[in-house]
C-alpha cells in the first residue's frame, strides 16, 4: 500500500507590528508543538487526529490568543470559537463563543460526528455540561491587566493584543491554527481564537467558519488577521477551491493574497495540499507560523520578502 510522506504547518497568529526579540520568544514553542504533533503523523495517526492535538496546545500556551490567554470582550467576558474540518469526508464542525472551557477544538472534534455540527454560545455551553467537561477559566494576569487599563482609556484601542507579552509585541490579531497531512494522503483543518478582543458582545469570528477554516481531498487552510478581513474574502474557502478547480496551491494562495491586498485587507494563511506542497501567505508584516516538512522543521518568523506568498 502507497503511503505518504506527512507534512504539518502550524500558526499562532498574524500581526502588522512586532520586534525581533519577540519573534525569538515565539520560535521555541511553535517549534516544541510541531515536533510533538509530527511524531504523531510519524506514528501513522490521523491528520485529524495530529490537528486537534496540534490545536489543543497551541491552545494551552497562554502566549497566544486561544484558549488560555484568550482576549477579553468589551464586557470583560471570554468568549472563544473553534473549528475543525476533515477534507476527506469534507466534513466541518465548530462551536462560536463558548466560555469557561479550556479546549474549544475538543467541542469541535466532538462534534464531527454529529447530525448538529455548528453550535452557537448557548449551544456549545449545553454540550460541554451534556459532555461533563470541567468548568476552566482561561483568563490570564496580562489579560486582566489589558482589559482594565483598556476600559480605563474608554476601550480606545478596539482590539486586544496578539501575545501576551508587552514587551515584545504590540499588534493586535490573533487565532492558532493547524493544517496536516497524514500519511493515507488524508488532509485536516483546525482553528481556534479567543476572538480580537473588546468586540461587542456576541461578534462571531471567521474561525468557525469556512472563510477561515476549510479542507476538501486537495487541500486545506487556516486563516488567522481580521476576522471581518477574512469573511469578507472568505479566503480559506476561496484557496481550496482555486486548487480543486486546477490551480496549484501556491498559485492559489498567491493570487488570492494579491486580491486581498489590493482591498487592503490585513490577515495570513498556512496551507497544505494533498501533494505534500506547505504554503502560507499573509498581507500583515509577520505571520507567526511553523512547518514540518517531513526532513526539518522550519518558520516563516523572520519572511521578510516582497513576495506575498511562500511554499516548500
Amino acid at each position: 500500500m502507497t503511503t505518504t510522506q506527512p507534512k504539518l504547518i502550524i500558526h499562532g497568529g498574524a500581526s502588522s507590528l512586532y520586534d525581533k526579540g519577540g519573534l525569538e520568544k515565539v520560535r521555541p514553542t511553535l517549534h516544541k508543538i510541531v515536533t510533538e504533533v509530527y511524531q504523531l503523523l510519524k506514528d501513522g495517526k490521523p491528520s485529524i487526529d495530529a490537528v486537534v492535538r496540534g490545536c489543543q496546545l497551541l491552545e494551552n500556551e497562554p502566549g497566544f490568543n486561544a484558549g488560555t490567554g484568550s482576549v477579553l470582550q468589551s464586557d470583560g467576558q471570554i468568549r472563544m470559537s473553534a473549528s475543525l474540518m476533515e477534507g476527506l469526508s469534507q466534513t466541518f464542525s465548530g462551536v462560536i463563543n463558548i466560555s469557561r472551557v479550556k479546549n474549544p477544538i475538543d467541542l469541535a472534534n466532538y462534534l464531527q460526528n454529529e447530525s448538529d455540527r455548528i453550535l452557537s454560545d448557548m449551544g456549545s455551553a449545553e454540550l460541554a455540561r451534556e459532555l461533563n467537561i470541567p468548568v476552566y477559566d482561561p483568563l490570564t494576569e496580562f489579560r486582566a491587566k489589558e482589559w482594565i487599563e483598556e476600559w480605563k482609556d474608554d476601550f480606545q484601542r478596539k482590539m486586544g493584543r496578539l501575545i501576551a507579552k508587552p514587551e515584545s509585541f504590540e499588534a493586535r490579531r490573533g487565532t492558532i491554527g493547524v493544517v496536516a497531512l497524514d500519511s493515507q494522503g488524508k488532509i485536516a483543518a483546525g482553528t481556534s481564537t479567543g476572538g480580537k478582543g473588546l468586540e461587542r458582545i456576541g461578534r462571531v469570528s471567521d474561525s468557525a467558519m469556512p472563510a477561515g477554516n476549510y479542507a476538501t481531498a486537495e487541500a486545506g487552510v487556516s486563516c488567522t488577521g481580521i476576522g471581518e478581513d477574512i469573511v469578507n474574502e472568505c479566503f480559506a474557502a476561496r484557496v481550496v477551491i482555486r486548487v480543486g478547480d486546477g490551480l496549484s496551491l501556491p498559485e492559489a494562495m498567491q493570487k488570492s493574497m494579491e486580491e486581498s491586498k489590493k482591498r487592503n485587507r490585513d490577515l495570513g494563511a498556512i496551507a497544505l495540499d494533498h501533494n505534500g506542497v506547505i504554503s502560507w501567505g499573509k498581507t500583515s508584516e509577520i505571520l507567526l507560523a511553523a512547518y514540518h516538512d517531513g526532513s526539518t522543521i522550519g518558520d516563516t518568523l523572520e519572511w521578510q520578502t516582497d513576495e506575498l506568498m511562500g511554499y516548500c
